[in-house]
C-alpha cells in the first residue's frame, strides 16, 4: 500500500494564514515524537502546539487537504522542523547506523491503522446518532409492529415486525422520538433529538418486514421507529479554525445530565446556518451574573467578564445546531454556558 502521507509533505500552502496570530510553541517543546498506537491527531499537536486546534497550519495544509487529509502511522517519527523561522512538522524515518549489519528478512505484519483526529472510541456511537430530525420528519417512518411471541421488549439477536420500510437499505437504525431541544436564550424549539436505540438489518423484505436486531443500546418496544443507517466516516475530522465569527450556547449536554466536562458530548445551538462544520474548535466560555449591593444598598447585577474554561471539537452539524466533543474543560460545563471563536 503506497503512503499516501508523501502528499502532506508536498504541502505548500503558508503557514502564515494568521499571521497576526503566530503558532505558539508549548514550553520545552520536544524536536520529535514517534508515533505509537493509541496517539491522535489532537495528541500530537499538543505535545508541539500550545494550541492544538491549529493542527493543519504547523502540517501546512491548505483548505482541500484539510477536507481530505492524508494521515499519519505507528512508527512514523513527527519531526519538528524551524528551518525557515517558522515551526512545521514533518514525517522522519529512522536512519540506520553505518555499523549495522544488513541481511535479507522476511517481514510479516500487519497494515497499520491511520492515526485519527480524536479519540474514537468516545465520539464513534455518536456519528449516526443522536439524529435531530423537525417535527414531521418522523411521522410516516418505518416503525415496529410486534415481535415475535409478542413479547414486549426486543433485544440484541431478537427477531421485530416492521411496517413501511421505504428504502432499500438492509441496515436501520431504530430510534425513540425524543424531547425539544430548545435554545437556552430564546427558549425557540431548534429541533426534536430522536433517541438512537439500536441497529437492526433485514431478513425478509415486505409489507410488513421481518428484521433482525443487530445491537441494542436501550430496550427496543412495538411503535419504534426506524430510518436508513448512515455511516458519514470518523478518520478525517481534522480540527481547524473557523474563518467567521461565531457565537452561541451550550444547548444540552447528551443523557440528560445538567452538567458536563472533558469528553461530553455536548450540543451547541448553532449548527450548518452559521457556517459551522465537522472539525471547527470552539471555545467554551463561563458566562456569570454577580449580584451586588450598590451604594444606596439595593441589589444589582452586573455581568462577569467570560473566561475560557475549555475547547470543544465538532464533529456532526445539522441546519441550527452541532454536536461536539469537550477536549478540555478546566471546570464543569453547564447547558447555556457560551461558545465562540477560542
Amino acid at each position: 500500500m503506497s503512503r499516501i502521507i508523501s502528499a502532506l509533505l508536498l504541502a505548500v500552502a503558508a503557514v502564515t494564514a494568521h499571521a497576526e496570530e503566530p503558532l505558539q510553541l508549548v514550553d520545552n517543546v520536544p524536536d520529535r515524537h514517534v508515533v505509537v498506537k493509541g496517539d491522535t491527531l489532537w495528541d500530537i499537536s499538543g505535545k508541539f502546539l500550545k494550541e492544538p486546534w491549529r493542527w493543519p497550519e504547523i502540517w501546512r495544509l491548505n483548505k482541500e487537504q484539510i477536507k481530505n487529509p492524508h494521515l499519519i502511522y505507528p512508527g512514523d517519527i513527527v519531526l519538528l522542523d524551524m528551518s525557515d523561522g517558522h515551526p512545521r512538522l514533518r514525517i522522519g524515518k529512522p536512519v540506520r547506523s553505518g555499523t549495522e549489519k544488513v541481511s535479507p528478512k522476511v517481514y510479516n505484519e500487519p497494515l497499520a491503522e491511520e492515526i485519527p483526529s480524536i479519540p474514537p472510541n468516545i465520539i464513534e456511537p455518536f456519528i449516526s446518532q443522536p439524529l435531530i430530525v423537525d417535527e414531521d420528519e418522523l411521522k410516516d417512518a418505518p416503525r415496529i409492529v410486534d415481535t415475535p411471541e409478542s413479547r414486549v421488549v426486543a433485544g440484541n439477536g431478537d427477531e421485530i415486525f416492521v411496517l413501511g420500510l421505504n428504502a432499500p437499505n438492509d441496515r436501520w437504525f431504530i430510534y425513540r422520538p425524543g424531547v425539544a431541544l430548545k435554545d437556552p436564550t430564546t427558549k425557540e424549539v431548534l429541533g426534536y433529538e430522536a433517541a438512537y436505540l439500536g441497529t437492526a438489518i433485514v431478513r425478509q423484505p415486505g409489507e410488513v418486514a421481518l428484521m433482525e436486531v443487530l445491537t441494542a443500546r436501550e430496550e427496543i418496544l412495538k411503535g419504534n421507529l426506524l430510518l436508513p443507517a448512515e455511516d458519514p466516516g470518523l478518520l478525517a475530522y481534522v480540527p481547524h479554525r473557523l474563518e467567521q465569527d461565531v457565537s452561541g450556547q451550550v444547548a444540552s449536554i447528551y443523557g440528560g445530565v445538567g452538567t458536563g466536562g472533558k469528553n461530553s458530548v455536548v450540543a451547541i445551538n448553532r449548527g450548518k446556518d452559521s457556517g459551522l462544520e465537522r472539525g471547527h474548535v470552539l471555545g467554551l466560555f463561563t458566562k456569570r451574573v454577580s449580584v451586588y449591593q450598590d451604594k444606596d444598598g439595593k441589589n444589582q447585577t452586573v455581568a462577569l467578564p467570560e473566561q475560557r474554561y475549555g475547547l470543544v471539537f465538532i464533529f456532526r452539524t445539522f441546519d441550527r445546531v452541532s454536536y461536539g466533543l469537550v477536549m478540555e474543560a478546566s471546570r464543569p460545563l453547564t447547558i447555556g454556558d457560551v461558545v465562540h471563536n477560542p
